[in-house]
């Protein structure tokens, strides 16, 4: 039987060989980081069980079919997998995650009034309507890391585990992202204040 102290890689591969129990190690090991991962961003219990356990069915896929390439550590693989399938569970559903207004985040928490009137209501749509609109207009990569820092609240250390990419490329990628983002804020004159 595999004990803790047996490195990922080695369980990947025994599990490859036929070594169920190797799968279960693996999963027992990382489940609090992985379902806790998850659960933050979907904040819905079931929803989140869904996730994780569509997560290890292709974890287990892509294993069973020798396609799983030692890139890097286990774990980041596994949280990339589980990040695209968040990202594909909102896009099915037709919502983003931290993009419309929450007790949690809210672009407006900067800019608020606390005069609620109809006309500052109005205005703060528009704003937010013009801010989605140009972060949809950014490269993938770019969008991808200004989405997971700003409206995640993750680490770059976080982001770069997750998207596969060295901390140098993911603040490249911020950087670029919020230098876009002026140009097209110049560009169009888009005012972000009420």
């Amino acid at each position: 039987m595999a004990t803790n102290h047996t490195p990922d890689a080695l369980l990947v591969k025994k599990y490859i060989a036929g070594d169920e129990n190797a799968l279960a190690v693996l999963i027992h090991r990382h489940q609090s980081k992985i379902y806790g991962f998850i659960y933050s961003k979907l904040s819905d219990r079931d929803v989140a069980d869904d996730v994780f356990q569509d997560t290890f069915i292709k974890v287990i896929k892509t294993l069973k079919s020798n396609s799983y390439n030692e890139e890097g550590k286990f774990l980041p693989w596994v949280m990339r997998i589980a990040h695209n399938l968040i990202i594909d569970h909102f896009r099915k559903n037709k919502k983003m995650p931290m993009l419309r207004e929450t007790e949690e985040f809210s672009i407006f928490s900067i800019l608020k009034d606390d005069d609620k009137n109809a006309e500052n209501q109005m205005i703060n749509e528009v704003i937010e309507n013009d801010l989605r609109r140009i972060i949809e207009e950014l490269p993938a990569d770019q969008k991808e890391v200004l989405l997971m820092r700003i409206y995640q609240d993750l680490s770059f250390n976080e982001i770069a585990e997750i998207t596969g990419v060295s901390i140098n490329t993911a603040l490249g990628r911020m950087r670029y992202a919020l230098m876009n983002l002026r140009k097209v804020i110049d560009k169009n004159k888009i005012i972000l204040t009420n």
